[in-house]
């Protein structure tokens, strides 16, 4: 299982969107506190639809928190100010992939003590950033096409026919 880690998240569709996705991959969601809005929004809630029984979410005061929760975990850090591809590392089930705040990103003292671990994913020169919770999908569906999609559904039904009947004619 891939772990999403949420450095004081501060807009609550997006950490839904975020949560719709781990639901969906079968990945944790960890995030740092403080939390840019309260954990039972609305919003929240309306962005994450039903599927918040599928995610499991845990809470952390604290970064350090968390690392000393997980002290061999592999971390790699998204970043804009990032100077390796996110599409070139070779990632493990079990990773941790971390990600800051909409506003700022993560803090730079942080990224200075993992700079082999600070990952960018490319976009044009002229853009500032990416939305958070895209990055967090294109990131973490990176990482599982790495590894086979364990545990997904590569295929999906029509709900009205079969794609069987596409064969007849």
């Amino acid at each position: 299982m891939f772990h999403i880690v949420l450095v004081e998240p501060e807009i609550p569709q997006n950490a839904g969107n975020i949560a719709r996705t781990c639901a969906a991959t079968g990945t944790c969601l960890h995030m740092i506190r403080p939390l840019g809005f309260e954990v039972s929004s609305k919003y929240l809630k309306r962005a994450g639809l039903d599927y918040w029984d599928l995610v499991d979410i845990r809470y952390y005061d604290s970064f350090d928190e968390l690392v000393e929760k997980y002290p061999d975990a592999r971390l790699f850090f998204f970043t804009t100010k990032g100077q390796n591809r996110h599409s070139d590392v070779a990632f493990q089930d079990g990773d941790f992939l971390v990600f800051g705040k909409e506003t700022k990103g993560l803090p730079e003292e942080l990224l200075m003590k993992h700079k082999g671990e600070c990952l960018r994913i490319p976009m044009r020169a002229q853009a500032r950033s990416l939305n958070l919770s895209n990055s967090v999908a294109i990131a973490l569906y990176e990482a599982l096409r790495q590894n086979d999609f364990p545990g997904l559904l590569e295929e999906g039904e029509l709900h009205e026919h079969s794609w069987s009947e596409c064969d007849k004619k």
